[in-house]
């Protein structure tokens, strides 16, 4: 006789726990909304106020200033072809929302991965959450970001800065418990406090694999707001969207050319920031 083992109502217990959430901090997550809401809008226009010829001749200044002429050529290039596409402003909503979610997601991740770094007991418990962070489907990131914020670039923040977190926790981590024991010893010998330790040694030296960190989770924020799209997102992933929903896979194409052309515009800069650290 077969025995039937009663199931888990774990679906129940998150949807309760996010309709708590919900309406006991309504006013925290409506604050939150509008000050990200202005962010954008103002990073937004921002970008768009500044003519396309003028921010193209900026990005390429920065990519020769950080790497070499190579770069800000390639730059001009791609940027070009994402103008002539007609995509710039798509292209400009994109960036301002991997920029913003980036920024919020550094800012959060440095001080965990630093204390994750310091306390033996935060690592061990730190780890298997970002585990569980990282192996988790992008689109499951979307479903509470709709009852918290609504449809909108909101919640796209808000799953991005969740989703692309979890390298730049491990990666500050990871670059500051490789900072040679001797060293350490040495600025122990020398009388240096913690604090010194951590911002005169620790820091400087793990600044490369930071670096490496804050790459990763730009490349993951910016998949995960071309994926936003399906909560109301605007940028180059609404186009993309859109193409599909209206079977225009030529339309879908150049999104996705655009959406190349600035992960590797970004990633470079980022890559050559990481290189000038080292010298």
């Amino acid at each position: 006789m077969a025995f039937d083992i009663p199931r888990i109502p774990l679906g129940r217990w998150i949807e309760g726990g996010l309709d708590w959430l919900t309406s006991e901090y309504s006013m925290v997550t409506r604050a939150i909304s509008r000050v990200t809401q202005s962010g954008i809008a103002w990073l937004n226009d921002m970008l768009m106020w500044l003519p396309e010829w003028a921010l193209l001749a900026v990005i390429a200044g920065l990519c020769w200033k950080l790497a070499n002429l190579r770069l800000a050529i390639g730059a001009v290039a791609g940027l070009a072809l994402i103008w002539n596409m007609g995509l710039w402003e798509p292209m400009i909503e994109t960036l301002t929302l991997v920029v913003i979610a980036t920024l919020v997601a550094v800012v959060i991740a440095l001080p965990v991965g630093i204390a994750a770094a310091l306390s033996e007991r935060l690592y061990r418990a730190m780890m298997p959450v970002l585990d569980f962070m990282q192996t988790m489907p992008a689109f499951v990131y979307l479903i509470p970001a709709i009852p918290f914020f609504g449809i909108g670039s909101v919640s796209a923040i808000f799953a991005t800065v969740i989703f692309s977190m979890p390298p730049a926790i491990r990666f500050t981590t990871l670059g500051i418990r490789q900072v040679p024991v001797e060293l350490i010893e040495a600025a122990d010998a020398y009388g240096a406090t913690r604090g010194q330790k951590l911002f005169k040694v620790q820091l400087p030296l793990s600044l490369p694999t930071v670096m490496a960190g804050i790459n990763q989770t730009i490349m993951l924020a910016l998949s995960m707001v071309v994926i936003a799209a399906m909560i109301g997102a605007d940028g180059l992933g609404s186009e993309v969207w859109r193409a599909i929903q209206r079977l225009r896979p030529g339309d879908g194409f150049e999104a996705g050319i655009a959406v190349v052309i600035l992960a590797m515009l970004l990633d470079r800069l980022t890559q050559s920031l990481r290189k000038s650290r080292k010298r």
